[in-house]
């Protein structure tokens, strides 16, 4: 019999997951949404504020968008740096450094200052919010097998679009009311607010495959009363059927772990996850969603302002539409995709075609947006551009996650997050340069390449993305090939 022919057992009493640890998955996975709702809440708050903070600082547009930029400066490679980090720290106390840190960049800003500092304070915000998505999704997938992540991924994006619809009309109100940089003051307020929720309620999972700082850590036996959990798995549950029912489904987790559809070996090189088609498809798809949230985030209030004519209150509302648009499409995502798996579609389809399908339907908007006359026929473009585009964070982080085992997790997706936040930094200083160089033309234009690098994302996921494939290719241990996998919710005999 050689290594190929060797299939590990399942065993035949899994441990039993016990209610609190599954209510702890959902109060760690809503605190997590409510942070990147503050994270995303951080960034819209001068999008919002254009006009005001233009005028109070004296500022063209392509200053305002390079003061926008700025904030992207370190964004990306915090992520990086921080997101290998998290895969030696826990990520419970990076998380709580990352928002007491958006705290403390902004007071400056509250105080007063001009364009330094109001550079300055991007800059640091910016530094700090950097490693927030990666991080974040990667402590809720701990909780979570790879079948069951798509979801709850799918919620940790949605916190981008909750963010901004809470955002949108509470901070308008606040900046036409009292000032931006009351509303400044607001989202720094939030940051620190959370930060006392998590410090008691957030932690990671049995899927989170480390202990301490960095070393494996066999998954426990998930608290007391496991023994009896696999006593009665084995003689059955005469007076609880639907246990009998989550002990089947948890056989089924184990055999998918054991089968290798987590991911590849423990201690993979890096390099090597990021040279699979996989990771760059997933990465380069990602890239054209985060180019269409940093249009939506600093120049769409802009654009529908002063390139579309809309009063102040309309403009907000159609923000609210896309964004609004974009949670359901999330939402529609993660159901649809989880839906392909349990009928045993693979990754490639359910996660790479739809992802990939969802941007190629937001390039045509955007390509058609330019020409399209004034009216309903452009809000409907509008919508649907950016809000089909939003979904590819979830799907990306899930395929990488499904790739990647869980000691190189982490870093995955935080290199993964300053690959495609780079976008930030480009798209707001581009798009001002254009407003200025042509006036509400060059809106047309920046929608023009908005539509371009949506349509090569999705080309690049519908063609790369094969976690499958490309785990396979990754999966040959350098050790015994009967070693159990870390990543497993137990261990397996």
């Amino acid at each position: 019999m050689t290594d190929t022919d060797v299939v590990p057992a399942v065993p035949a009493a899994p441990v039993k997951t016990p209610p609190d640890q599954r209510r702890r998955a959902w109060t760690v996975t809503a605190l997590l949404v409510v942070f990147m709702m503050v994270n995303f809440a951080d960034k819209s708050v001068l999008g919002l504020a254009a006009d005001p903070v233009r005028e109070d600082l004296g500022l063209s547009a392509s200053a305002f968008g390079l003061a926008n930029s700025a904030f992207f400066l370190l964004f990306s490679i915090c992520g990086a740096a921080v997101g290998l980090l998290a895969d030696r720290v826990r990520p419970k106390w990076l998380l709580l450094t990352m928002a007491v840190l958006w705290s403390l960049s902004q007071a400056p800003l509250v105080l007063g200052g001009g364009l330094t500092v109001l550079v300055a304070s991007r800059v640091l915000l910016g530094a700090a919010e950097g490693p927030a998505f990666p991080v974040a999704q990667q402590t809720t997938l701990s909780w979570f097998p790879n079948h069951r992540r798509n979801l709850p991924g799918a919620l940790i994006v949605l916190g981008i679009t909750l963010g901004v619809l809470v955002a949108a009309p509470v901070l308008t109100w606040v900046i036409h009311e009292h000032g931006w940089r009351t509303a400044v003051a607001v989202v720094a307020v939030a940051g620190a607010v959370w930060a006392l929720l998590w410090i008691p309620f957030g932690g990671e999972g049995p899927y989170a495959g480390r202990r301490g700082s960095g070393t494996p850590e066999p998954v426990p036996a998930d608290g007391p009363g496991a023994g009896a959990g696999a006593d009665r798995t084995a003689h059955g549950s005469d007076a609880d059927p639907a246990a009998d029912s989550r002990e089947a489904d948890r056989v089924a987790e184990a055999a998918e772990d054991v089968a290798g559809a987590g991911g590849a070996a423990r201690g993979t090189p890096y390099r090597r996850i990021l040279a699979t088609r996989t990771w760059i498809g997933a990465t380069a798809a990602y890239f054209g969603t985060y180019w269409v949230i940093a249009f939506c985030l600093v120049w769409l209030p802009s654009y529908l302002h002063d390139g579309l004519g809309y009063s102040s209150v309309a403009s907000t509302r159609l923000l609210m539409l896309v964004w609004g648009l974009s949670g359901v499409v999330v939402l529609g995502q993660a159901g649809l995709t989880g839906w392909l798996l349990r009928r045993g579609s693979s990754s490639r389809r359910a996660r790479g075609g739809v992802g990939g399908v969802l941007l190629l339907v937001g390039a045509g908007a955007c390509l058609a947006l330019p020409a399209a006359p004034a009216g309903a026929a452009t809000v409907v473009l509008l919508v649907a551009g950016f809000g089909c585009a939003g979904a590819m964070g979830s799907v990306a982080a899930t395929t990488v996650a499904e790739l990647a085992p869980a000691d190189r997790r982490g870093g995955a997706l935080g290199i993964m997050n300053a690959v495609v936040t780079t976008a930030g930094l480009i798209a707001p200083t581009l798009v001002g340069h254009l407003v200025d160089t042509h006036g509400t033309a060059g809106y047309r234009q920046a929608l023009l390449i908005t539509g371009v690098l949506l349509l090569l994302g999705g080309i690049a996921a519908v063609t790369l993305i094969d976690p499958a494939r490309d785990a396979r290719l990754l999966s040959t241990r350098r050790a015994d090939p009967l070693a159990p996998d870390h990543d497993a919710p137990r261990q397996l005999a």
